[in-house]
């Protein structure tokens, strides 16, 4: 018996790197997948017939697994309902989704288009939101009529941001707000026995790739597939305590992010009921250390 014997995972953006990955380790742990993928360029244009996705199928189904295509896209909350829908008629059931799916158009802000920043925006935060909020009105119904729920949800996130890269603000703005995301759906799901995490892979792939370029590229460190046993787990039974959490891979480092975390030290107004324009400076630089303490002496802080 596998650890994933009886799940049915649906993957976005699974016909190549990192989404491709997931999927056949996710069939080598027994699960069925749906392989969604429209077969886009890197930047979300071209894409037709059943192209990436296909072929994962057709590799799953050789080493014996079971495996569907879909080719709708997720920026669509109509292709959406029908991955979630497909999913279900065809397997059963539906465990598990894997948000994976997303495109770049890198450029400074001062160069960015307003149709490049929306279509970025559409495919990893909407896309994401969309195939969340599909999987869980099949969850909450589901449980709603009593049928017990034990069910996974695992969003990409990453480095872009959660701390910022020069050129990535569409990417990055989309990336941060799917970590919030991950926590507010984890909050509310909890009831109905969903659990919801994030994984931040550091990889190679044809969204990376001009960012690492040269040599990195060939660093078995960076290859797409070592985020995909963390899924795998993610999407087990074992893992169903674990929830509203980002887990970072780094070659063969496997951390956890805290997020937004407020600092031990803080200042208190002076007169103890409101802060005043005149003591910001003061305060801000004793926060941020540039203050030199000796000449302001101390300040009220706790």
């Amino acid at each position: 018996m596998t650890p994933l014997d009886g799940c049915v995972v649906l993957v976005t953006g699974g016909g190549r790197g990192i989404g491709r990955s997931h999927c056949l380790e996710l069939a080598a742990q027994g699960a069925a997948v749906v392989v969604n993928d429209p077969g886009v360029g890197r930047d979300g244009t071209g894409g037709v017939g059943e192209g990436p996705a296909a072929e994962v199928v057709a590799e799953i189904e050789q080493a014996g697994g079971k495996a569907i295509a879909h080719t709708g896209s997720v920026a669509s909350w109509d292709d959406v309902a029908d991955m979630v829908a497909t999913a279900v008629s065809t397997f059963g059931t539906l465990t598990g989704v894997v948000n994976n799916a997303g495109i770049v158009r890198d450029a400074m802000i001062t160069s960015a288009t307003e149709a490049d920043w929306d279509a970025v925006i559409a495919v990893h935060l909407k896309g994401t939101f969309a195939v969340t909020k599909h999987a869980c009105d099949y969850w909450r119904a589901q449980a709603k009529q009593g049928n017990p729920v034990d069910a996974r949800i695992v969003n990409t996130v990453s480095g872009a941001g959660l701390w910022g890269n020069i050129s990535q603000s569409a990417y990055g703005a989309a990336k941060a707000a799917i970590a919030n995301l991950t926590v507010v759906t984890a909050m509310e799901m909890r009831r109905y026995g969903v659990a919801v995490n994030a994984i931040s892979p550091l990889a190679v792939t044809r969204i990376s790739e001009d960012f690492f370029g040269g040599a990195a590229a060939e660093d078995p460190a960076l290859d797409p597939g070592r985020s995909s046993a963390v899924v795998a787990w993610l999407q087990s039974p074992e893992s169903s305590w674990l929830t509203g959490q980002i887990l970072r891979i780094n070659g063969d480092r496997l951390s956890r992010i805290n997020g937004f975390t407020e600092a031990a030290e803080c200042y208190h107004a002076k007169d103890g009921v409101s802060l005043h324009f005149s003591e910001i400076g003061q305060a801000v630089s004793w926060l941020w250390g540039t203050l030199p303490r000796g000449l302001a002496g101390p300040l009220p802080t706790s």
